[in-house]
């Protein structure tokens, strides 16, 4: 049975595994982490992760490659791609026509760094980016790309990396999760998402990340019954206390612990989610920045603006989810829509943050599951043309705490193809991220079935360039 569908309140909060019913309180162990405190001094407090699902492409973004405009339509050479792998949707051409960009580059700021004339809000804060053009993964699929991304496996059911992050810091605020998930309503849904993306494997089920949707009920389930009033409904939660408490003097299962913690917290988060996601209160000037579009809840503007409000609240990991970058086809139009409804946003939540003192320790993520092939898949016209899947190299790119801004890290070969310099491994990622919140990756570790398990499983090392 489907536990949304059922429309009591015991039942949601004993059986729910998407969303709040899968939380337990963290102030279970007084509102810290496993670690009680980071392994050294973190250079940021929290993470915002804007996740752009379907790969976009990097010779229209952040990695210009003058020579495929040069050799526009000519072969690609066997000796580059070097018998690699390629996808079922293009491994069956004869011809792998190179494509050069539609779009022009220019340096931006002091540090010169190259983006595309189709992001001109993001362009403007170049000096603060850390671009790391040399990104790659074993994933060329993106259901596993995507679950290696938030998870560190391209195995379904490990703990995804807000959790990991929740688990290990918990929370700076126990009205609201510490790790909440926003996914754009007005994304082209070319790519499924999945809630175990932001799932909590074997790791407790208080780390779930919660995902708010757009509209006057953020969180499902979160109002009292009708004809249930606060009181009725405290009163409620202390006899669950009691029952709870002597089912755990019999049977020792911290899973009891977890469901009072879970409508407490449900209890709690009646007052705090209306108030964080109530984007009203916020000014006009608020709105010039991130554009009118974030007066519409869901949107990709408005959840940038939501990730602010949360993050300023206590809130440890926000990540956000924008699909339709997957463009096997009619590129030129489709990251063009792509580019537009995501920079502006992008840059307000950037120059927000800074505004508010907040950048200083908010580490933001940028970036996709994997890049895009530097040859056209399917015929090649002068005015259109597709890219594949292309997990050998792609950037994204890193802002705020501890890191090396107005920085490029690595270097891919002529044709974007092949890695010439700086590799950087998405285990390398989880790695730095973790160090920069002040973790250890190999120490931050949970048993499960026999063995330790962490975000970077047995690999990953910190890239020491990217941190200032």
């Amino acid at each position: 049975m489907n536990p949304f569908l059922d429309s009591t309140r015991r039942a949601f909060l004993g059986h729910s595994a998407g969303g709040l019913g899968a939380l337990a309180l963290n102030d279970l162990a007084g509102g810290d982490g496993v670690l009680q405190k980071p392994h050294f001094a973190p250079r940021a407090k929290r993470v915002v992760y804007l996740f752009q699902a379907g790969g976009p492409s990097p010779f229209e973004t952040l990695d210009p490659k003058p020579m495929l405009r040069e050799r526009h339509g000519e072969q690609l050479p066997a000796s580059v791609r070097g018998g690699q792998r390629l996808t079922g949707m293009s491994g069956h051409q004869t011809n792998l026509p190179l494509a050069g960009a539609f779009t022009r580059f220019a340096r931006h700021g002091q540090s010169g760094l190259e983006v595309s004339e189709l992001l001109p809000y993001t362009a403007r804060l170049a000096d603060r980016l850390c671009v790391i053009r040399t990104m790659h993964t074993e994933a060329i699929n993106h259901d596993p790309a995507i679950t290696f991304f938030c998870s560190g496996s391209q195995i379904s059911g490990r703990p995804s990396m807000g959790a990991w992050a929740s688990y290990g810091l918990g929370s700076d605020n126990a009205d609201l999760p510490a790790f909440v998930v926003l996914v754009s309503k007005d994304a082209r849904r070319d790519q499924p998402l999945y809630q175990r993306l932001w799932g909590t494997g074997f790791l407790p089920g208080e780390h779930h990340g919660v995902q708010f949707r757009p509209g006057k009920a953020p969180v499902l389930f979160l109002d009292n019954p009708e004809g249930v009033s606060d009181d009725q409904r405290r009163a409620q939660l202390r006899a669950l206390r009691e029952l709870h408490r002597e089912q755990f003097r019999t049977e020792h299962d911290a899973a009891i612990q977890a469901r009072t913690a879970q409508a407490e917290l449900a209890f709690r988060m009646q007052a705090s989610v209306p108030e964080v996601a109530d984007l009203g209160s916020e000014p006009d000037s608020t709105f010039a920045l991130y554009g009118e579009g974030a007066r519409d809840s869901g949107t990709y503007a408005s959840n940038c603006l939501l990730a602010r409000r949360l993050l300023e609240r206590g809130v440890r990991f926000v990540q956000l989810f924008h699909q339709g970058w997957d463009q096997h086809g009619n590129l030129p139009k489709g990251i063009t829509q792509q580019c537009a409804q995501t920079d502006r946003g992008t840059a307000a939540l950037l120059l927000d943050l800074e505004n508010r003192g907040l950048l200083d320790d908010t580490l933001v993520v940028w970036g996709g599951e994997f890049g895009r092939t530097s040859y056209c898949q399917g015929r090649l016209t002068k005015s259109n043309y597709g890219r594949d899947h292309h997990p050998r190299c792609f950037p994204i790119w890193l802002a705020g705490a501890g890191v090396n801004a107005g920085h490029v890290h690595g270097k891919t070969d002529d044709f974007g193809y092949n890695i010439a310099e700086g590799a950087v491994h998405v285990h390398d990622l989880h790695a730095t991220m973790l160090h920069l919140l002040g973790i250890d990756h190999e120490r931050l570790t949970f048993r499960f079935q026999g063995r330790d398990f962490r975000l970077t499983d047995v690999a990953g090392r910190v890239v020491r360039d990217v941190i200032a």
